[in-house]
């Protein structure tokens, strides 16, 4: 009986001190931000402040934010979609393990190609029946600056 108690009493010490500083992590680094669909939380990382700043100045920002071109439709798809990046980036950025520059992941590259294409559909709809022959284009072969123009 006593080996049973001490063990729950040791695990609920350790799931206090693991929420204790999961909620200092979450605050501190204002994870909440993250549930919002506000561009400035991008930026609370400052390797992504240069990509906040650029989008600012580009022809999308009057029209679209991160979440409009990096989250595929629904809002189940969307929160999975952050939960995973939000994962991955804060091992990413916490162990120092991330590539410079910044690139997108296949899959991110597969959502945004998905919303430039719901977006842009009766422009896509007529370059892709110029470049029928082929592979479909992907609109980032020409377009790669569109979202955070590097100048």
């Amino acid at each position: 009986m006593r080996t049973w108690f001490g063990a729950v009493v040791l695990l609920g010490i350790a799931a206090g001190i693991a929420a204790g500083i999961g909620t200092f992590t979450f605050t501190y680094a204002r994870g909440y931000s993250y549930l919002l669909n506000d561009p400035a939380a991008c930026a609370n990382c400052h390797v992504m402040q240069a990509h906040f700043d650029a989008w600012t100045r580009s022809s999308h920002h009057a029209v679209a934010t991160c979440n409009d071109c990096h989250l595929p439709e629904g809002v189940v798809g969307a929160y999975a979609t952050k939960t995973a990046n939000g994962w991955a980036h804060g091992v990413a950025f916490t162990t120092g393990e991330f590539h410079w520059p910044l690139e997108a992941k296949a899959r991110s590259q597969r959502v945004a190609e998905s919303k430039c294409r719901t977006c842009h559909q009766q422009i896509v709809h007529q370059i892709d029946r110029v470049a029928a022959d082929e592979r479909p284009m992907r609109c980032a072969r020409c377009h790669m600056a569109v979202g955070h123009p590097t100048r």
